[in-house]
């Protein structure tokens, strides 16, 4: 067996390979290493001492129109009556409980928001206004001096949507498209017509939000190298400022995971979810696209959007909702997790109900070395990489001591830009190609410990 570096010759493969597709890192630790606090901390006292310069804040609306049959996320189908609007109501108190928490000595200043979910444009008009008028009477945050964004479906960017998300100040709209192909959105279990996907995309382009983002998926079931291209082309011809390149992944509860046993997933589905992957990214480079990570292609032109991708995960982050994370320096803390339909619906009730938002119920405390390794999965996961000078002031010690077994793991496999270091630990492209099989190696074995212990809901 052989291995192909970074340069393009072939080595001795003496160093194990993982699979590439292992988990997808948007945060660490990941929501499965979390287990109820007790004693439960009132979140007074955990922002106590915390910055608030720079705070990030998302609100979570955990509702679909259907649920895609790759989706894991905390997420219902539907809402019967006045479950949205019960919803809302405890987001408010919510909201009014963590700006108490906060206090006053030093007022809180947002560098971002976002609106995710679910899908946040399943609310009416009329509630999403509300939505925004919690978030800025609530917590303080002025939502168009900040960029703002918001994930869409086509079936629910409609054009009384997107005026109130607009005139909000909303300067980042992500439409969930996945395939302009109909038959490979049947196989993901996301049916739609392309027609209704074209018209979405008119009227968030009449909508004159900034920034579009068109997310697509390859490794569908019958997908094909040209039929992939295709979907690129329609995607291309609408000049979005970002992209995303998702792979397909069947997860234990959802609607493929049902059908199909994950463990039987090969190699071969591994090597065809590559190539797929090398495809894209290199038809997005050519067109005038930069990568800013594994799956984020941003249009050179493209207005900045703050904090990218894995950068967005840092301390200083206020998540409203019942499938929100919250992140202080020391706490990483939500409600309960699920990926079953029961589970989530039983979470949400326990939410709406819920009077008292002033403690942490759900979270992983967050020591030195994690800090440490957290630091290194955000930055080392993005195109441009970790300056060795902006680890060793945050922490006074530098990475190749930290963690020199894995480095020197990535190095063998030629997964590092040998040309940047030591000052810059840069993935190459390989590296990059290879970001979900090199998160998992950098979590900790107290965390790997915790996810394996997790039983799945």
């Amino acid at each position: 067996m052989t291995v192909v570096t970074s340069a393009g010759a072939t080595a001795a493969a003496s160093v194990a390979v993982p699979r590439p597709y292992q988990s997808y890192t948007y945060a660490y630790p990941h929501k499965t290493a979390y287990r109820p606090l007790a004693p439960q901390p009132r979140l007074a006292d955990l922002w106590a001492g915390e910055s608030r310069q720079a705070l990030s804040l998302y609100l979570h609306i955990p509702f679909c129109e259907i649920r895609c049959g790759f989706c894991n996320l905390f997420t219902r189908i539907g809402a019967p009556d006045g479950l949205t609007g019960r919803y809302l109501d405890a987001l408010e108190r919510q909201a009014a409980a963590v700006r108490e928490a906060l206090g006053d000595e030093e007022p809180p200043r947002f560098a971002n928001a976002a609106f995710g979910g679910g899908t946040p444009t399943y609310l009416e008009a009329a509630e999403l206004e509300r939505l925004c008028d919690i978030a800025e009477r609530e917590t303080g945050v002025d939502l168009r001096a900040v960029p703002l964004s918001v994930e869409a479906s086509p079936s629910t960017a409609t054009a009384d949507r997107l005026a109130v998300l607009a005139e909000r100040g909303t300067t980042r709209l992500s439409l969930g498209v996945q395939s302009f192909v109909e038959e490979e959105s049947r196989a993901a279990v996301r049916p739609q017509r392309r027609s209704d996907v074209e018209a979405a995309l008119t009227r968030i382009r009449e909508a004159a939000i900034p920034v579009l983002n068109i997310d697509l998926i390859y490794g569908i079931d019958g997908q094909t190298a040209a039929s992939w291209r295709y979907s690129l082309d329609a995607a291309l011809s609408w000049r979005p400022e970002e992209i995303y390149l998702y792979p397909l992944y069947i997860r234990p509860l959802t609607g493929l995971g049902r059908h199909t046993d994950r463990l039987t997933a090969d190699r071969e589905w591994d090597g065809e979810r590559l190539r797929r992957y090398r495809e894209g990214r290199d038809h997005l480079l050519s067109h005038g696209y930069e990568q800013v990570s594994m799956r984020m292609f941003r249009r050179a032109d493209a207005p900045p959007q703050g904090p990218d991708d894995y950068a967005c995960q840092t301390d200083g982050m206020i998540g409203l909702g019942c499938g929100a994370r919250s992140y202080t320096s020391r706490l990483h803390y939500s409600f309960d997790y699920a990926v079953s339909m029961r589970e989530i619906r039983g979470i949400i009730d326990d939410y709406t109900a819920t009077e008292d938002f002033s403690r942490a119920l759900h979270g992983r405390w967050v020591d030195e070395d994690e800090a440490r390794r957290r630091h290194l999965l955000q930055s080392l996961l993005q195109a441009e990489g970790l300056p060795v000078a902006d680890y060793r002031l945050r922490f006074g010690t530098d990475p190749y001591d930290d963690f020199p077994a894995e480095l020197d793991a990535l190095a063998d496999r030629g997964w590092l830009d040998a040309t940047t270091r030591p000052e810059l630990l840069r993935l190459s492209a390989e590296g990059l190609a290879h970001s979900d099989a090199i998160g998992p190696e950098l979590f900790s074995p107290a965390v790997r410990e915790a996810m394996a212990a997790y039983e799945t809901k």
